[in-house]
């Protein structure tokens, strides 16, 4: 049974609804044959992510870049997840978890850009694949916000359904 992974950093009650919504997609009464893993960007771990098949990676947008417990997660697990780096300090072929799907939530209350752009680079390091548009949520989340998250949860855990 293949299994996603969701790291996320939910200090606010903002991106909690955000990722509560994640996850419950993730767990769909359509669904079936996938494993959600939730853990909290201090408590994920290399293990997690190799035994993992997918991931959702949800972060609030803080001063331009991802939350430091979601850049300590990539900085713990990155070397034993396969990333590398080209000479020229881009993105190079990724290792032992290249080519699996990924999708990202990130909230912010004025702009969520350098966020996406700092974890998306980190994940193309890793050869980790894109498989759903980020969900960039600015301000308060609404009920259009969290049918989104449902929806991004969703779309990753069918990725994973079908593929496997």
């Amino acid at each position: 049974m293949p299994r996603l992974l969701v790291v996320h950093h939910s200090p606010t009650p903002t991106i909690a609804a955000l990722t509560e919504s994640v996850v419950a997609g993730t767990r769909d009464d359509a669904l079936e044959g996938v494993e959600v893993v939730v853990r909290q960007a201090l408590e994920a771990d290399a293990d997690d992510v190799l035994a993992a098949d997918g991931y959702l990676l949800g972060t609030p947008a803080n001063f331009g870049y991802m939350s430091g417990a979601l850049k300590h997660f990539f900085d713990t697990i990155f070397l034993q997840a396969g990333g590398a780096l080209a000479d020229d300090g881009s993105a190079g072929e990724g290792g032992s978890t290249g080519r699996r799907p990924f999708g990202l939530y990130v909230h912010g209350r004025y702009d969520t850009t350098g966020a996406v752009r700092s974890v998306l680079a980190i994940t193309g390091a890793l050869g980790w694949r894109q498989s759903a548009e980020v969900l960039s949520v600015m301000g308060e989340v609404d009920a259009d916000d969290r049918a989104c998250a449902y929806d991004l949860g969703g779309t990753i855990a069918a990725v994973l359904a079908t593929h496997s």
